[in-house]
């Protein structure tokens, strides 16, 4: 066997150093010495550099937020309210207004809104990926806000000023991108005017919902929610309180810490959490699964519930936000006041706030839960239906504002977001937030206002950020990535969140998912609501070095660290052990921290120097396709050379477009990038040289070739004969084909089979020619300098090279000589042409996919994962030591959730009343009746909180995609480098196998038995990857390992001065038997009427 590996070996070497043209590429660049200077990365000043433009960039962004919350500061403090303001005394855009109006059924169309909407005129702005208009601003009100209340005209009426401001704004800095104030009130007014972008079906926008204006509008909260479920909570009720809860998890931010508890006569947690854990999405989705589960059983008991919380709170041993501490309780009523329990763990300091919610229509007395919130610094709410759930779960973010108010501008601190997804279409995005106070006072000689008016914010694109670092001069492998205090990523190439059809993300995923039940509250979309939250370390493969590295960078340090690690391919299919070098800065004056990642071969790089016009001219013409046929294809990365260069997918419309452009501009014009433009042109004119001096002459056939091929790091590709081009399937930017940089990465001769799912068809060989690409790194050394600015290959043809590796790996001497048959009782050895019905031959690459098999029945099963060719064989290759696995997980992917068959026309669980009691008179005025009648009506609107909308599912995919994870499976070489012998024991038959990794290649050459008997199947090694039901590893058991992060620096959560007695109302709803009678016909009579959507506003909330 050692004799064929060293003929594989041989034959391998020659042919690449004959076609591949590695030394001779060599040679022409040091022939060409004169046309390109070597030019160095140093680390620590281009981290630094690019630091400073993103600490610049972001600055200009701050400066523009306090000239905008100064501002809405005084107009407000100015502004005077008016009782009686009508609906056409207001004059504004309503950036809704076109959807509504095209929508029949819209509510301001069949109430007919008496509000004087501007109609605007909008241009398409590049920017904004929008139509917007620079005149106005545009105004955005939730569906469940009634848009004439009097509050919402003031609010109206007084951040119409706000309009100038932003325009002034722009003037001083024409790189802003949206100016946001998000009002405590629910109104949102940015600029500039752009129509809202409304889903298919009702719009729950909630600006006061969104990640940004959570994270503004209070300091860091550690919150304990705690659940009544005792007998009395029964049907509806319990439907309300579980999606309340939900509902409240989704005011919670990345920097808060939650738990959730139910209770009766004891507590106990609803979900695997014993203790507050980060509120981030998946913990969030743990919670929101878990409340699915609660059943009221049991008596009240207030005790157990409160003492639960207050042990949760006081547990010093866990990681938790120590800023704003608070209990939220939902219960349907109760007498008991726990006051005992109140004097034990929060009197007389009361650092802990309690929050009371009263759930259901009911005859309680509320008054005990009243006095639990004014006793402790909290507030009481009412939640008597679905329409009260939205606004109700967030308003005591007022509350928690009130000690930032007071604190005055000591509080004014600007902070900036995790990434997310802009609503209005900008893509991925940051966004610096300011807090606006409310500065007026409620009277002569009063105290001051403490209410918190809004915030205030400003967008900042990703993509921006990312123009601000390095493109071309790191390498293939080379990167700038940055993080917050929590360790998530904020620039990462790895940074992919998968939202397919929406976004325009590529390489979007949308994984099927079934569902046994629909669960109400369950995220539906993967856009607004959902942060994106890649953690660093997820966003890479983990190791100790890089745990040091993130808890540094966290910290706020610099440093430098050269690391072994493993990295995973652009194709995912691969991993590798690498060295690279990491260094990182701080981004001043922000949470950020800044990281540069480079591999050892990328400290240097080229810088095409073509002074000469003539040359220019010269190798430009290699550009031409009327030159393929002779020099070979010539794809082109397509990078931004210049301003006016029209994009395009496909390549030969992109060449085109380059060619035509190039025609009118010189490489030197002050539009294009002269960098990228010098150094395409010069790869043009050394690969065509490569043509000439080696590929011309040579005849492909001989040795069985498809095509050979150079990339470079100038963005060239050259496959030579320009047929073969046709076939040629790799991406035209060389940085982001699999095969360049896993080249790089790699010493020696990379085998990469083409690509096969075990899902598709095998490969069809006789209608298509198979191919199998073979690549190396190109490394030059220039006085002492080594660096790798090229990969070349050849395209081997996969059938002629099966028959030949069947030779190779025989006893014949060459392919002409005749075969000598073999057997057990002969005295010659076996061999894999002649044996080929005993023996099976295969090459496996390092990720353990076949490339080349002594079996024609598996030719088409080439690129294959060996496991689904022979997973008793592939078993044994793995407990050997020959493939080490590394498993990893995918965070960024979508999943879509299939809709439950058995969809009722109402809300499942709704008690539907008898003909006796549409009868009795005692039943109309009841209490059960308004509820039922609020809850069908609200269900006409917020149907999809409490069932699946089929249509909605089917046709609109924000609704249908969810985030999930999917489980990643790598195989690797492990530690065995020599040739070794083994016996696969299958009880009564057995299997012996030889396998020897073939020198400087990626391959393992593998000789086995063929299985006997079927005994050997004894389990199978999966690599294609799986979505994981429990959203990827054991929830449960990572936040007992919480992640190093850190808080913000300063806290808001007590001030001296705070005036407590603002802490609850009574109902908001008061039953009317008139109007109940008259809802009821109609709902008879089948004409659904819209209820009038109330603003519950503080009555401090006057401004």
């Amino acid at each position: 066997m050692q004799h064929w590996a060293r003929r594989l070996e041989q034959e391998i070497d020659g042919v690449m150093r004959i076609f591949g043209g590695v030394q001779q590429l060599r040679e022409i660049y040091k022939d060409n010495r004169n046309l390109f200077e070597v030019q160095e990365n140093e680390p620590q000043k281009l981290v630094e550099k690019v630091a400073g433009d993103i600490e610049s960039l972001l600055d200009r962004k701050v400066q523009a937020l306090k000239r905008l919350a100064d501002a809405a500061e005084n107009f407000q403090k100015a502004h005077r309210w008016q009782d009686n303001i009508k609906e056409e005394d207001i004059l504004y855009y309503d950036a809704k207004a076109d959807a509504e109006l095209d929508d029949p059924e819209s509510e301001d169309v069949e109430r007919g809104s008496k509000a004087s909407t501007l109609r605007l005129d909008f241009v398409e702005d590049s920017n904004f990926k929008n139509k917007v208009n620079y005149s106005y601003t545009a105004v955005q009100i939730p569906t469940d806000i009634y848009k004439g209340s009097t509050v919402i005209l003031n609010e109206l009426n007084w951040t119409e000023a706000l309009e100038n401001v932003f325009m002034e704004n722009r003037r001083q800095d024409p790189t802003l991108l949206w100016q946001v104030f998000g009002s405590a009130t629910g109104v949102t007014r940015y600029y500039p005017a752009t129509p809202w972008r409304a889903p298919k079906k009702i719009d729950l926008y909630d600006v006061r919902r969104r990640p940004w204006y959570i994270q503004g509008a209070s300091s860091p909260k550690d919150m304990v929610i705690i659940v009544d479920v005792s007998g009395s909570v029964s049907g509806l009720t319990l439907k309300l309180m579980k999606t309340s809860v939900c509902e409240m998890l989704d005011t919670l931010s990345d920097d808060d810490y939650v738990n959730v508890a139910s209770f009766n006569e004891k507590a106990q947690p609803v979900s695997c959490f014993t203790h507050l854990v980060q509120a981030n999405v998946r913990n969030k989705k743990v919670f929101k699964e878990a409340v699915q589960g609660m059943v009221a059983k049991g008596t009240t008991g207030y005790k157990a519930g409160f003492e639960y919380a207050f042990d949760q709170l006081q547990n010093s041993n866990i990681t938790r936000a120590n800023c704003n501490k608070m209990i939220m309780m939902f219960t349907d009523g109760g007498e008991d006041r726990v006051q005992d329990v109140f004097e034990k763990y929060n009197w007389p300091n009361r650092t802990v706030r309690v929050f009371t919610f009263s759930v259901g229509q009911h005859n309680y007395d509320v008054t005990p839960l009243q006095w639990m919130a004014c006793a402790n610094k909290g507030y009481y709410f009412e939640i008597p239906s679905i329409g009260a759930i939205r606004i109700n779960t967030q308003e005591y973010l007022d509350v928690l504002g009130r000690p930032m108010v007071l604190a005055g501008k000591e509080a004014k601190q600007v902070q900036w977001t995790n990434v997310y997804e802009d609503a209005l279409g900008l893509g991925l995005v940051v966004t610096g937030t300011l807090p606006v106070f409310n500065l007026t006072q409620d009277g002569p000689g009063e105290k001051k206002n403490q209410l918190i008016l809004g915030v205030m914010g400003i967008d900042v694109a990703l993509n921006d950020i990312k123009r601000l670092t390095p493109n071309y001069t790191l390498g293939a492998n080379g990167y700038v990535f940055a993080i917050d205090l929590n360790g998530y990523v904020l620039l990462h190439p790895n940074l992919k969140p998968q939202v397919s059809q929406r976004g325009g993300q590529e390489g979007g995923k949308l994984y099927k998912m079934g569902t046994p039940d629909f669960l109400p509250c369950l995220p539906q979309t993967t856009n607004f609501r959902e942060p994106v939250t890649l953690d660093f370390l997820d966003a890479e493969l983990e190791d100790e070095n890089k745990e040091e590295i993130r808890r540094s960078m966290i910290d706020g340090n610099k440093g430098h660290k050269q690391i072994k690690t493993l990295v995973k391919s652009l194709d995912e299919r691969y991993v590798d052990e690498v060295m690279r070098n990491y260094t990182w800065v701080p981004i001043r004056s922000t949470n950020y921290s800044l990281g540069l990642v480079l591999p050892p071969y990328s400290t240097f790089y080229l810088q095409a120097n073509l002074s000469d016009q003539i040359l220019q001219v010269k190798y430009f013409e290699f550009l031409l396709p009327s030159s393929f046929e002779s020099e070979g294809h010539v794809f082109i990365a397509p990078r931004e050379y210049c301003k006016d260069l029209n994009a395009s997918d496909n390549n030969t419309e992109f060449l085109k477009n380059f060619i035509e452009l190039m025609e009118k501009v010189t490489p030197d014009s002050k539009q294009c990038n002269n960098f990228l433009l010098h150094n395409l042109i010069l790869d043009t004119g050394i690969t065509q040289q490569l043509v000439e001096r080696v590929w011309r002459d040579q005849d492909l056939n001989t040795y069985s070739l498809l095509a050979v091929f150079a990339a470079t790091d100038g963005g060239i590709t050259r496959v030579f004969p320009n047929k073969a081009a046709e076939d040629w399937t790799e991406n035209p930017e060389p940085f982001n084909a699999s095969f360049y940089r896993r080249s790089l990465d790699n010493h020696g001769y990379v085998f990469k089979p083409p690509h096969q799912d075990a899902l598709l068809r095998p490969l069809e060989l006789e209608n298509d020619t198979v191919g199998i690409l073979v690549s190396t790194a190109v490394e030059l050394s220039l006085g002492g300098r080594t660096l790798r600015p090229a990969v070349v290959g050849v395209k081997l043809d996969l059938e002629a090279w099966a028959e030949k590796f069947k030779v190779l790996a025989s006893n014949r001497t060459h392919q002409d000589q005749p075969q000598k048959q073999c057997g057990p009782s002969s005295h010659c050895e076996m061999d894999c042409e002649v044996n080929n019905e005993d023996l099976l031959c295969v090459l496996i690459d390092d990720g353990g996919f076949l490339v080349l098999s002594n079996q024609n029945h598996q030719w088409d099963q080439v690129g294959r994962f060996f496991s689904e060719v022979d997973a008793n064989l592939m078993l044994a290759l793995y407990n050997n030591s020959f493939y080490t696995r590394k498993e990893s997980y995918d965070y960024q992917a979508a999943c879509a959730p299939q809709p439950p068959g058995n969809l009722g026309a109402a809300p499942r669980g709704v008690f539907v009343p008898t003909i006796a009691d549409f009868l009795n008179l005692a039943w109309w005025t009841s209490a059960a009746a308004w509820s039922l009648f609020q809850q069908l009506l609200y269900g006409l609107i917020y149907h999809s909180w409490f069932q699946a909308d089929p249509a909605e599912a089917e046709g609109n995919p924000e609704a249908r995609e969810s985030s999930c994870v999917m489980k990643q499976t790598q195989y690797y070489f492990g530690s065995v480098n020599a040739s070794y012998n083994a016996i696969i024991d299958c009880g009564n038959c057995s299997r012996l196998f030889h396998a020897q990794r073939l020198t400087n290649t990626n391959l393992l050459f593998v000789v086995a038995e063929k299985p006997l008997c079927s005994q050997c199947e004894t389990g199978r090694l999966l690599q294609k990857e799986t979505h994981c039901p429990a959203d990827g590893p054991e929830q449960c058991e990572l936040v007992q390992r919480p992640r190093y992060r850190r808080g913000p620096h300063i806290c808001f959560d007590y001030n001296a001065t705070e005036d407590t007695s603002d802490c609850g109302r009574g109902a908001s709803f008061p039953p009317s038997l008139g109007v109940l009678v008259s809802l009821q016909l109609l709902l008879l009579l089948g004409l659904p009427p819209r209820p009038q959507p109330q603003v519950h506003a503080h009555a401090s909330r006057r401004i």
